[in-house]
């Protein structure tokens, strides 16, 4: 027997077993009323509101709904009412300049834009069939209340349930195609790698627009897990909520784990959950250095993973295994820094030029509207990374060394190094530039431009890094601007950033940080 693996399926095990148990517990501190402590059951509820208003609309089967919000309950809920009927989902980051999440409304052709309060005003030129502000009017003027929603006509796990949108090589972000079989695969084979289980609870300290928060909002929902919602990482605050509400499993960029750590050294007490809050990692792996600290400050298990947007986005998995045991803590601390061995149903490969290639059931379907780029990317039964790597013989652990794409991964954020050289180029003092990253204690890469001046014009490291604010989003300006008088280039008049990022890098085995 073959029944379509849709997102359904884990809210409706949710619903089914766990109906009782604590669900959602919002963000209290929010401009829109938090959403009151939710069960399982309540939840199921307030998605089935959700989809009859959206049937009251006429938002038909496979139309696009864009949600651009901080985490927040109600972006949970929208994740499974949106594709559990047959919609597509479109989770939008809240950080980008109006003209950015303008291009994403259009080119997903999304007929409702769900915006958070705090977003209301500085987007308020973007249009859309439909517009609401997550809160009271969503709650009052959308959502419909004890009426039953029309059901899918048709499940198909191989429908597009989400178009995620990620910086790559060009200016203009891809929106990725995720299919409810790639959200299954991924939130299965996740579940499994965690250990997670009825008992735990999860703390949201991942954006959820990030590749729909992993896909742990799906997993942890067929689980049973408690979810807890934290809107904006701050290291003392998420210590609070570990402490209050039990937490045991929380993902996040290395950025989020250093605030921890920060916050760590001027905590009264104890260390809320030690010896039992799991971590998982990605986004770039961070320092052996940070990874010793998490285990000897917090008392917290360090996991590593590595995956892409595209990917779903779990594709490796790296847990210190019990012969590690033994081993001195940098010796630890040193194998958690490699990205791991594929999880559960990945193939991994390494082309000729050393590209990290993958297969899985939880690789994309495609690129929305770009078939030359889902072309290229998948063209010949692989999908292409983008990253440079090389897999251990001896025990089959992947290490990320460097990029084939010229993305900057900072903070978790990927940036587009093209993006923002085009944004800094249209400064009329500009001649020529280059943009790569360079390693950063805190971020692990930070951007820094390579700016040639337009002969006889001046400017300064603020007047580019001002100007770049203006234009697009705050994180994707440099924090530092070097003026040179040159840049050197091929023959072919080509960039060489290998070579411009050598000086920064030196010393180091790897390319990222």
């Amino acid at each position: 027997m073959r029944t379509p693996m849709t997102v359904a399926d884990f809210l409706d095990r949710a619903e089914l077993g766990f109906a009782a148990s604590p669900g959602v517990i919002d963000e209290p501190n929010q401009p829109a009323p938090p959403v009151p402590e939710s069960t399982y059951g309540r939840l199921a509820e307030r998605v089935r509101a959700w989809q009859a208003g959206f049937d009251a609309l006429g938002i038909g089967e496979g139309e696009r709904v864009a949600v651009a919000s901080h985490n927040s309950a109600r972006l949970l809920e929208l994740l499974f009412a949106v594709p559990m009927s047959g919609r597509i989902c479109v989770p939008i980051n809240f950080r980008l300049k109006p003209e950015e999440v303008d291009y994403l409304v259009q080119q997903s052709g999304a007929s409702v834009l769900l915006l958070d309060p705090e977003l209301e005003e500085t987007l308020s030129g973007i249009k859309a069939r439909h517009r609401f502000i997550l809160g009271d009017q969503t709650e009052n003027e959308l959502m419909r209340f004890g009426v039953e929603p029309r059901p899918w006509s048709n499940p198909d796990e191989d429908a597009t349930a989400t178009i995620n949108y990620t910086s790559g090589t060009t200016a203009r972000p891809k929106g990725v195609q995720l299919t409810h079989r790639n959200i299954w695969v991924n939130g299965l084979t996740f579940g499994l790698h965690t250990r997670a289980w009825e008992r735990d609870v999860y703390m949201h300290t991942l954006p959820m627009f990030h590749c729909n928060g992993w896909g742990m909002p799906y997993v942890m929902a067929g689980l049973g897990v408690k979810q807890v919602v934290l809107r904006k990482v701050d290291g003392t605050e998420i210590l609070r909520r570990v402490d209050e509400h039990g937490v045991t499993l929380m993902c996040g960029a290395p950025a989020v784990w250093n605030a921890v750590l920060d916050a760590a050294a001027t905590w009264e007490g104890e260390i809320p959950g030690r010896d039992r809050v799991r971590v998982v990692c990605a986004g770039a792996p961070p320092p052996s250095k940070t990874i010793q600290r998490m285990s000897d400050e917090l008392g917290w298990e360090f996991t590593q993973i590595y995956g892409l947007t595209e990917t779903s986005p779990l594709l490796t998995f790296n847990r210190l295994q019990p012969a590690d045991d033994a081993l001195p803590a940098e010796e630890r601390a040193r194998k958690l820094s490699r990205a791991g061995i594929p999880a559960l149903g990945v193939k991994l490969g390494i082309s000729h030029s050393g590209e990290v290639l993958a297969r899985s059931n939880t690789v994309l379907d495609g690129y929305w509207e770009k078939p030359e780029e889902t072309e290229a990317a998948l063209g010949d039964g692989w999908f292409h990374t983008g990253d440079g790597g090389t897999i251990d013989e001896t025990d089959g652990h992947l290490t990320i060394s460097d990029r084939k794409k010229d993305v900057i991964i900072t903070g978790g954020e990927n940036v587009s190094s093209i993006e923002v050289e085009d944004t800094i180029f249209s400064h009329p003092a500009v001649a020529e530039v280059a943009v790569i990253g360079v390693p950063h204690e805190k971020w692990g890469e930070t951007i820094k431009a390579l700016v040639v001046l337009t002969e006889g014009a001046t400017a300064t490291e603020a007047d580019i890094i001002t100007h770049c604010k203006q234009h697009m989003a705050g994180y994707k300006a440099p924090t530092t601007v070097e003026f040179r008088d040159a840049i050197p280039r091929t023959a072919t008049g080509k960039i060489q950033k290998f070579k411009l990022r050598e000086p920064y890098w030196s010393g180091r085995d790897r390319q990222v940080n």
